[in-house]
């Protein structure tokens, strides 16, 4: 990565966007958007060693931090770029941005998203006042019919990131941070989630330009890491995105101008699997009473598994947006559970005759475990006339706990099996 230091400030050759973009840009958002709280959490400061605070960016005006760039693009709109409209692609909460940043102008627009996104979201979308359009299976294919109903339209293209007045929208986030932390000389470093790398080439480069030695890490969902790949290669790569809980990041390519933000800006980019997404997400909604989406929740889940930081250092977390589907809520509870050793589902054969289900009842009850669910099947295929099969979902405490329980029935005989 290329660095310059002048006076304990970074020197860069951007002609495309500086920090002063990022200062003006702060200046003409102000009372426009919420100030987002910037809270330290005693929860994630214990279980990751560090010392947190979040930026919940997810309790901005549209649930996300998307409204930031989109709305100061819009500001540098010509008359005749007004008249014509905006129109830009979206898997959600650029859309939203989009729409709510035109509105807030009086201007059109239309917003291509992939006919898979989040009915929440598509909705949202329109009562902000956008034209939805539903094509292609992912943002980038939605991408390629938005630029193609440009050509048609003349409107004014609104990317998702690869854009300076974009960029400099979403680095105003920085300029927040460094107002609200207390003590930014002794502050470690800024986790911040990573897709097409708008938000974090942004905020980067606005909190090294006055603070160089705080580290900025971006962080992937394991399934998505164009980013981390093109890094690693020195050269855009372009990766097939497999299915991730964090789909607001699950960007194919980064763009020209993120990319080189991104090497020069930033100190490293980690990894994460859907599974400590989902166990992240569900802390943040038990413990901190916050609702934050899987692209939201990244950051944090690379500080709470030891990916970034050391014991004692302070880190701030961006929760980039809160956007998720209500009846997706419940299934990522579900899998969080599981994942957290919260529920355990478990089924065992037993004698079909009087006292036995009471039986395997009673030990559970004795290893402290809460009885969800048991279903008792006399009629399945496989078992002989003296035979039953019992399938029991427990809530437990953890890991540890399951496993007592666990071996605590197998000593008596029964024979678990995991569902």
């Amino acid at each position: 990565m290329r660095r310059n230091y002048q006076g304990g400030k970074v020197v860069t050759d951007f002609k495309e966007i500086s920090s002063e973009d990022i200062q003006k840009a702060a200046q003409r958002l102000a009372g426009k958007l919420h100030l987002t709280p910037l809270e330290h959490s005693q929860t994630f400061s214990r279980l990751s060693g560090c010392e947190i605070w979040l930026k919940c960016e997810n309790l901005q005006r549209t649930g996300s931090f998307k409204i930031r760039g989109a709305l100061n693009r819009m500001f540098h709109l010509t008359e005749e770029e007004k008249r014509r409209g905006v129109i830009a692609a979206s898997a959600g909460n650029h859309a939203q941005g989009v729409a709510l940043g035109a509105s807030l102008i009086g201007v059109a627009s239309t917003v291509v998203m992939p006919t898979g996104a989040p009915m929440a979201k598509v909705e949202a979308t329109r009562d902000y006042g956008a034209y939805v359009v539903l094509s292609g299976n992912n943002y980038d294919e939605a991408y390629q019919k938005a630029q193609s109903l440009r050509e048609q339209s003349g409107a004014a293209f609104i990317h998702a990131f690869d854009d300076p007045k974009v960029i400099a929208g979403q680095g105003t986030i920085g300029i927040e941070i460094i107002r609200q932390f207390p003590e930014m000389d002794k502050l470690a470093g800024i986790v911040v989630p990573v897709g097409g790398g708008g938000l974090i080439g942004g905020l980067a480069m606005a909190v090294k330009s006055l603070y160089p030695k705080v580290r900025i890490v971006g962080v992937q969902a394991e399934s998505a890491p164009a980013m981390a790949q093109s890094l690693e290669h020195h050269s855009h790569r372009i990766v097939a995105c497999r299915s991730t809980i964090a789909d607001g990041i699950a960007v194919a390519c980064p763009g020209d101008l993120t990319f080189r933000l991104v090497n020069d800006f930033v100190d490293q980019i980690v990894t994460i699997d859907d599974e400590t997404i989902a166990k992240t997400m569900v802390m943040l909604l038990e413990r901190s009473k916050l609702v934050v989406e899987g692209s939201g929740a990244i950051g944090l889940s690379a500080l709470i598994e030891g990916k970034v930081g050391q014991r004692g250092e302070r880190w701030v977390a961006l929760l980039s947006g809160g956007n998720i589907d209500v009846s997706a809520i419940a299934q990522i509870i579900e899998h969080g559970l599981v994942e957290s050793g919260r529920r355990w589902e478990f089924r065992t054969i037993l004698p079909d005759k009087p006292g036995s289900l009471q039986n395997l009842l009673s030990e559970v009850a004795l290893g402290g475990a809460n009885i969800i669910s048991v279903i008792h099947d006399r009629l399945r295929p496989g078992l002989s006339l003296s035979q039953a099969e019992v399938s029991v979902a427990l809530e437990t405490r953890d890991a540890e706990h399951i496993q007592t329980i666990r071996r605590q029935l197998e000593a008596k005989g029964f024979r678990i099996i995991d569902v």
